[in-house]
């Protein structure tokens, strides 16, 4: 019985082998998938957005004041996750304005264009010293090569300029 057993993986030889180097490719192929896959999914970046203001006061919500600057801590961004920070802008001028958003001054400079900056303010007319509840939404990119960026350049932190401001209507 032990001897045909023998003959046996003998003659099998080259199939057990197969399934074993399959086996062990299997098993290599996974923890590499995972590994890859745990590494962006902790992949987290702290980040401060200061907000400069033109026509307009900004106040309230999630602005914070330190030194007489006024910025949003957009805490921790992952990729492939959004935030939402909210606040009140208010209208300095006399006239009814409708209110512009850019986003400007990135560092590390790389970033610009694979985290995005948007909000919920529809353009309607603000009249003289009305106030309105807005909410910003910074979103990053899952992108392989804006992940890459963020790991090969050890990028432990981001900053951007935002600019708020009127146009007359």
């Amino acid at each position: 019985m032990a001897h045909s057993f023998l003959q046996s993986i003998r003659h099998f030889k080259k199939t057990i082998l197969l399934i074993v180097v399959v086996a062990v490719a299997s098993i290599l192929l996974t923890t590499f998938v995972a590994v890859l896959l745990s590494r962006t999914q902790n992949l987290t970046i702290p980040s401060v957005g200061t907000i400069y203001v033109v026509g307009v006061e900004i106040y309230g919500g999630d602005m914070k004041t330190t030194d007489g600057q006024q910025y949003i801590d957009w805490g921790t961004i992952r990729p492939g996750v959004s935030i939402n920070r909210s606040f009140y802008i208010r209208s300095n001028s006399t006239v009814d304005i409708k209110l512009n958003l850019s986003d400007m001054n990135w560092n590390p400079h790389g970033l610009s264009g694979n985290i995005t900056l948007s909000w919920d303010y529809n353009g309607t007319t603000i009249s003289s010293d009305e106030a309105i509840y807005v909410t910003l939404t910074l979103s990053a990119s899952t992108d392989d090569a804006f992940v890459s960026y963020l790991m090969s350049n050890d990028i432990q932190e981001f900053s951007f300029d935002i600019h708020i401001g009127s146009t007359r209507v």
